[in-house]
């Protein structure tokens, strides 16, 4: 169901380069009439929506509130990034159940919460 989401920014270069580390892609610079937008690669036809970093006064970065989940073939291979490249772990690999997989959350270098999903 979703299509699209936005993950705020304060520092738009400290979150770029952030999210390249630890998922290994290149997020994309877009000037959207004045409004500072890092795009997230597409999915290449795979199932999951894609989204941006976004850079407005109005959007405020927090721990709080809605939560992404970003797929993975291992949580830890993300997680195990994220405090190098500035950010901290919010939960380690967790066990959903056999059925559902694994989980963890970290917190961004912008503060807000991010969630990973694998099923190993």
């Amino acid at each position: 169901m979703v299509g699209w989401f936005e993950i705020p920014v304060n520092d738009m270069d400290r979150a770029k380069t952030f999210y390249e580390t630890i998922f290994k892609f290149e997020i994309r610079d877009v000037d959207f009439g004045g409004l500072k937008m890092g795009w997230f690669p597409d999915n290449k036809g795979a199932y999951g929506a894609t989204g941006t970093l976004i850079k407005q006064d109005s959007y405020i970065p927090s721990q709080e509130g809605t939560l992404v989940y970003f797929m993975s073939e291992d949580v830890n291979n993300e997680l195990d990034r994220v405090v190098a490249a500035g950010g901290k772990i919010y939960q380690e690999k967790t066990k959903i159940s056999d059925e559902h997989g694994y989980m963890g959350v970290f917190i961004d270098t912008e503060g807000n919460r991010v969630a990973l999903h694998s099923k190993a």
